[in-house]
């Protein structure tokens, strides 16, 4: 097969397929099997007995001609992934992404291998989970997501996956026990992995309501002190579940329609109920970062007619504190010729004046709740 084009790793480093490579004396060397979760060859749906490399793995399915390699990969680097890449003939633009991550949700299509070969399909997806905590209030974080990455040929799949949680032991165990399913072929394990992480969607969502629910009943409350920060940390949050739902709708429902021959007529079934619940997560999702604006304004609000009572207390206050002000101000102006200035009774008639005011000022106050 002929190498691959060169690859460019994060930093400087070029490393060219099918060329030998030099170690720096200085780094140590890290084999490709440390970053190998499992490595597995299915004939008729059964694993065959064994540990494979992945060399070995795929020269006896096409030995056998028949059956198909499942490799799992764990944060592999550029180098590690280039000898996957020219065993497995992967496209390098797709290697690329599964190397450095951050990818948007797809799902490509890629017509062969440089210098020929069998079509490819390769899938991204943002992994999910949802962290457990005390009170949505006080949470610093609500989601941790990850990613995977999906390597679909006609007698290979090579999963990548970034992150520590979202792992796909569990889902390969379930494969396993069914045989018969699994010897439709490795869309089989596209869909298995679609299926996983759409229902992980669904239960991180589901966790994700509950919070809204209390930050609701707490934004509602009667002196409650839920601030906009903590909501708007939720909808930053929910902006990252959205981001991993949404462009994943229309490529997830391309595949129910026959998008690659990749995918048989018998499996593309199971997408259906796939593409169907990742559009009740995106729907749900969407009506999450309504509910969230709605309740931003309504903190605001709160914040706004709280400060207005404030506003009106003072004003109270004020009003109270100005008849004194404005009657002891009258009578230190010191004229020598003013009423009532040199009657015996003009000092307590001017307290009682003063009390005689206030006292309906503060009734009337309080009446109209401003006190």
């Amino acid at each position: 097969m002929p190498s691959l084009p060169t690859l460019r790793n994060a930093g400087s480093r070029v490393i060219r397929p099918g060329r030998p490579r030099t170690q720096d004396p200085r780094v140590p060397h890290v084999p490709l099997s440390a970053f190998v979760v499992d490595c597995a060859v299915y004939v008729d749906g059964k694993r065959l007995e064994g540990r494979w490399t992945h060399r070995e793995a795929i020269a006896e399915v096409r030995r056998r001609e028949e059956g198909f390699v499942w490799i799992g990969l764990h944060e592999p680097d550029a180098e590690q992934i280039t000898d996957i890449a020219e065993v497995f003939g992967l496209h390098p633009l797709a290697v690329e992404d599964a190397v450095h991550a951050h990818q948007r949700p797809k799902i490509e299509r890629f017509s062969g291998a440089p210098g020929g070969g069998d079509d490819m399909l390769f899938s991204v997806f943002k992994t999910m989970r949802y962290v457990a905590h005390a009170s949505p209030t006080t949470a610093n974080e609500i989601v941790e997501s990850g990613e995977l990455m999906v390597f679909l040929g006609r007698d290979f799949v090579v999963t990548v996956r970034h992150g520590q949680h979202s792992g796909l032991r569990r889902v390969r165990h379930l494969l396993e026990s069914d045989p018969e399913h699994l010897a439709q072929g490795p869309a089989v394990v596209l869909h298995a992995v679609a299926d996983h992480i759409v229902d992980a969607y669904l239960e991180v969502a589901h966790g994700v309501e509950g919070d809204i629910d209390v930050m609701e009943t707490e934004v509602f409350a009667p002196y409650s002190e839920v601030g906009a920060e903590q909501i708007y940390l939720m909808k930053r949050e929910v902006l990252e579940l959205r981001r991993a739902v949404t462009p994943l709708v229309t490529p997830m429902r391309r595949l129910t329609e026959g998008y690659s021959p990749l995918v048989p007529s018998e499996v593309r079934s199971y997408f259906r109920d796939v593409d169907d619940h990742l559009a009740t997560v995106a729907e749900r999702v969407a009506s999450f970062d309504e509910l969230l604006t709605t309740l931003v304004d309504a903190v605001l609000a709160k914040i706004t007619l709280r400060q207005n009572n404030d506003m009106r207390k003072i004003t109270a206050y004020a009003a109270l504190l100005a008849v004194p002000t404005m009657l002891a101000g009258i009578y230190g102006m010191n004229f020598d010729y003013m009423p009532e200035l040199h009657w015996e009774f003009g000092y307590p008639a001017v307290i009682l004046v003063i009390l005689t005011i206030c006292a309906v000022l503060w009734r009337t106050f309080r009446r109209n709740r401003w006190l």
